[in-house]
């Protein structure tokens, strides 16, 4: 019991860590991207004995920068829900990660080991209901910063959070009616099956409208641009206004954060997770026959490599869209989500309802 105990804080841990150091990294790659979109060099200015390291020093003095500057707390009769409201958003996007299956199982040792904190049944809705509960941080610091602007950028933020992430769930529907089950690891097992011996049956595969659905209401719960409107500081009032130093910062790196786990919850339902075509339990095979013998280590880190690409493929579309397309104007937002992808979401759902009765699948 010890044991599990222990490889269970160890690999919560290394998922913290990886996640957070991630994040971090995204900050340099928004920019990075943006730069080379734009024709022009980007962050690298910041060095350590003359060395720039293509700008990554930029990540340690943004914290630097945060951590140093003066904290202002405007006066309120809610001190302590504005002190911690920032986190509150913060720990709930993290506690999502916990049932992500980043790898398969593993036996080290005669003990069953995997990237994944906690593999419960209901593993989907536990995430999403961690997305969901993230949206209190928002609330809270636009209630609690004593400011009528804050209050109406917390309000927008809220209402835009809420109706896409209907939208979200819709959306994951389609693929759990094929599937049949919540949990996150077997979403991606099932996911492994080939058709006719060469075709990998993904999400992406068998619904690629929910795909597209899929991640452009996560693009919405990310709140970058082209729904940025809760932030929006260049044009309109936020629910940050009235935070500072690393208070704003975590604000700002939960944006961060939900980027990282919309592209993995986009990868688990959708693009196999950390399944490879053609590579089964003792290497690759082609037509069901054996091509290329590998061993357990090597498949296993093979499939954590390729959960590790997939996310950050997505994470460069969501970049790309990010410095592309303009921000939109709020009744265009909520039109979006209520008036396209909702409707369209639920035709996706009585459509492949359908199909999985018609054909008994």
């Amino acid at each position: 019991m010890w044991i599990e105990l222990l490889t269970k804080v160890l690999i919560a841990g290394a998922v913290l860590t990886g996640i957070l150091s991630f994040g971090g990294v995204l900050t340099w790659v928004e920019r990075k991207q943006s730069a080379l979109m734009q024709d022009r060099i980007g962050a690298n200015r910041a060095s350590i004995l003359g060395f720039r390291l293509l700008g990554l020093f930029h990540i340690m003095t943004d914290g630097i920068k945060m951590f140093a500057k003066e904290e202002f707390i405007p006066r309120t009769d809610h001190r302590v829900l504005f002190l911690l409201a920032p986190f509150i958003a913060w720990l709930f996007s993290l506690a999502a990660f916990a049932v992500i299956p980043f790898s398969p199982e593993l036996t080290v040792a005669g003990y069953q080991v995997t990237l994944q904190v906690a593999n419960p049944e209901i593993g989907l809705l536990v995430a999403f209901a961690m997305m969901g509960m993230a949206i209190y941080g928002v609330v809270l610091g636009g209630w609690a910063s004593n400011n009528n602007y804050a209050l109406l950028g917390s309000m927008r933020a809220t209402a835009q959070m809420i109706s896409y992430e209907v939208a979200l769930a819709a959306a994951a529907v389609g693929p759990l009616l094929i599937y049949r089950t919540l949990n996150m690891q077997e979403i991606v097992i099932r996911q492994g099956q080939l058709y006719n011996g060469w075709l990998p049956l993904w999400g992406i595969v068998l619904q690629p409208l929910a795909f597209l659905l899929f991640l452009v209401a996560g693009a919405a719960e990310t709140k970058r641009v082209p729904f940025d409107l809760p932030e929006g500081e260049s044009e309109i009032i936020g629910f940050n206004l009235e935070y500072s130093s690393m208070r704003f910062g975590a604000f700002m790196f939960t944006d961060f954060i939900e980027k990282i786990l919309v592209a993995c919850l986009t990868t688990t339902i959708f693009l196999g997770g950390w399944q490879v075509p053609w590579l089964a339990d003792d290497g690759f095979r082609l037509g069901g026959a054996l091509a290329l013998e590998l061993g357990p280590m090597v498949v296993w880190l093979l499939r954590l490599a390729a959960f590790g690409i997939k996310v950050c493929a997505l994470i460069y579309v969501l970049m790309l869209v990010r410095w592309t397309l303009p921000r939109f104007r709020y009744d265009q937002l909520m039109s979006f989500g209520w008036k396209f992808l909702l409707p369209l979401a639920f035709l996706n759902i009585i459509v492949t309802a359908a199909v999985v009765l018609v054909l008994n699948l």
